[in-house]
Formats: structure tokens, C-alpha cells, sequence
């Protein structure tokens, strides 16, 4: 038995014991459960089996320091009563907004972080990571690492801006569809249904593949994809709002629709609203990178992380994993995304914890 070995049992062996003292219950579960899992493993997968249970735990509690670290920060910079809901967030939340700040400056910052131009060409196809470059070379010689940078703005830049418009135009005809009612709701909301009828990917390659892939059709095609599915949801929100009282006193003033979606019903709906909005981009963001993935989202020479998984896809036929940074990338921004709205949702549903 290694030195490896006999340390690893050891050290959740004393840490487990350590929180049974001190009546730290879920923090025994979770050792002593790490410990009961790792003998099975060790017996089946050996040494080498245990290394990697102890490589994923300590990223674990890395990613819970940060994330604590990050939700202190934020705490004492935010105000008082901005700093007392976030003390509520659990670390899940507070890692996805440290991996959205991340991502948020390294695509606003771009052009100096990354240490070449987006289509520069410095060395061979698929040249090995150095010195010089980070994570290797790709196809056409290109810095992996400077185009993964590029990406970040040139990704969740389309899909933030593809998002925003679907939800101005579903959010926006959600609320005036509640405020005014009748035929005009009964219209908007056939003509939803007759649009999220049809399958998004159909839908966005065949506006594609007559108008071109460019920038501006990919966010009209996504924007008329996902501004139903905003709608709906808005509409549903908003005709919960528009019986209230103080809706009927506003319209007893004489207040006209916009006063009343403006300072009335927008106010009231904010949180699932919000909420929304970050489930859409994920949906959005992952539906952008599939186009690139395809051919018909961001063209080249731009970096984008899809057309990047693809361009580089052969590598894994030997046993290269350079093709699946982008898509980590992606994954990793859809997960901490995901990660925030569930909070968000927790708290204005109203539920305690």
C-alpha cells in the first residue's frame, strides 16, 4: 500500500472523526460517505482511481473557497440591503456569478488578455501547447487560448444580444397583451403558439439558409424563436398582476397603458421576469454554439466556441482534449447560469430555506 494511500484514508478518516466531536452533521455525512465511496473505489480502480477522487474533491472545495471569497466581496462592496441577500446565496449561486464575472471580463477585456489576434497565424496546424501558446494550436495554426478569449465576446456577446431582443419583443407584448385583453390578447397569444409550433433549430437553419449566416439574421432568427416563449410566461405573470386592486384604481385615475405597464405591473413582475431572462440565454447560448457547431452561426475567421469545437474535432480521434475546452466553456457558463436563476427563483417564490 502507498504512502498515497495510507494518507488519503487517513486524512478523511481524522475529518470525519474531527466533525462526529464537534456535532457537524452533514459535514460527517458527506466525509464519512467520501470515505465508504473511496474504499469501494480504491478495491475496483486502485491507486490511481483514489487520485482522481481526490483531484475532484479538492476542485470541489477550491471552487467553495472561491465562491465564499467571492460572496464576502461582493457583500461588502454591494449596500445594506443588497449585502443581506446575498448573505442568504448559497455557494452554488455565488460560484456562477464568479464564473459570469470571469467570463465578463475576459470578454470585455479581450484584446488584452489574449497574447495574439483572434486569426493570427503563429506556428504549425495543431502544433503542441508551449511557451508561446497556452493551449496549443488549432487547425490552421491559430492560438487556442487567444481565440478561446475572443470567443467569450464573440459567443455570449451574440447570444446577450440575440436574448435581450427576444425578450424586449415577448416581454414587451406579454404586458400590453395583459393590459389590454380581448382580441388583441387572443391574437398575440394564437400567433405564440402558431410560432413555438415549429421546431427552434428548423426554424433558425432555414432562416439561415435563405438570408445568409450572418450576425444580424442570427439574432432576428433566435429573437423570433424564444420571444413566444418570453411572452407566455410574461403574459401569465402579468394577468396575475393586472386584477389587483391598485390596477383598477389606477384605471378608475384615468392612468392610460403605459403608465400602467411602466410603473404598475413591470414592477410587480421583476423577479420571474429576471429569472426568465437567464433561463432564455442559456437556451439562446447553447442554440448559437449548435448553429456554429453546424456551420451557419458565427463564420470565419471570428472565434466562436462551436465552430471551435468543430474545426478541432478530429483531435479526439487521438486522444487530444483540445476540442473540448470550448465546449467545457460552454458548459461551464450554461451550469452558472443556471446556477443564479435557481436562487433567483428560490427567492421570489418565497419559500425559506
Amino acid at each position: 500500500m502507498s504512502t498515497f494511500v495510507i494518507g488519503y484514508y487517513a486524512l478523511l478518516l481524522t475529518a470525519s472523526t474531527a466533525a462526529a466531536y464537534f456535532n457537524k452533521r452533514q459535514p460527517f455525512m458527506m466525509l464519512f460517505s467520501l470515505t465508504l465511496v473511496s474504499f469501494i473505489v480504491g478495491i475496483i480502480g486502485g491507486a490511481g482511481a483514489l487520485r482522481a477522487i481526490a483531484f475532484a474533491a479538492a476542485a470541489l472545495a477550491l471552487a467553495a473557497m472561491v465562491s465564499y471569497a467571492f460572496r464576502e466581496f461582493l457583500i461588502n462592496i454591494v449596500g445594506r440591503e443588497l449585502g443581506k441577500e446575498l448573505r442568504t446565496a448559497p455557494l452554488t449561486a455565488a460560484f456562477g456569478m464568479f464564473v459570469i464575472f470571469v467570463y465578463a471580463i475576459a470578454g470585455i477585456f479581450a484584446p488584452w488578455i489574449a497574447p495574439h489576434g483572434e486569426a493570427e497565424v503563429i506556428s504549425s496546424a495543431f502544433a503542441p501547447a508551449d511557451a508561446n501558446m497556452l493551449l496549443g494550436a488549432d487547425q490552421l495554426g491559430r492560438d487556442m487560448f487567444s481565440r478561446l478569449v475572443y470567443g467569450t465576446r464573440n459567443s455570449v456577446g451574440l447570444a446577450l444580444t440575440a436574448t435581450i431582443a427576444a425578450f424586449v419583443m415577448g416581454a414587451g407584448a406579454g404586458l400590453l397583451a395583459a393590459t389590454k385583453g380581448g382580441w388583441f390578447d387572443n391574437f398575440m397569444g394564437r400567433f405564440a403558439d402558431v410560432i413555438m409550433s415549429i421546431p427552434s433549430l428548423i426554424f433558425a437553419l432555414l432562416m439561415l439558409s435563405i438570408f445568409g449566416p450572418s450576425m444580424p439574421v442570427i439574432i432576428i432568427a433566435v429573437a423570433i424563436i424564444y420571444a413566444p416563449r418570453v411572452f407566455r410566461l410574461t403574459r401569465a405573470v402579468a394577468g396575475n398582476v393586472v386584477v389587483m386592486d391598485y390596477i383598477e384604481a389606477a384605471k378608475l385615475r384615468g392612468e392610460g397603458t403605459g403608465y400602467l405597464i411602466r410603473r404598475e405591473i413591470l414592477p410587480n413582475s421583476t423577479a420571474p421576469l429576471i429569472a426568465e431572462f437567464g433561463l432564455e440565454f442559456c437556451f439562446v447560448f447553447l442554440l448559437v454554439a449548435g448553429l456554429s457547431f453546424l456551420g451557419l452561426g458565427i463564420q470565419p475567421p471570428t472565434a466562436d466556441w462551436g465552430s471551435m469545437v468543430r474545426e478541432n474535432a478530429t483531435l479526439i480521434s487521438f486522444g487530444e482534449i483540445t476540442p473540448l475546452i470550448p465546449a467545457a466553456a460552454i458548459a461551464l457558463l450554461t451550469v452558472a447560469v443556471n446556477f443564479v436563476v435557481d436562487w433567483m427563483l428560490h427567492r421570489s417564490s418565497g419559500l425559506k430555506e
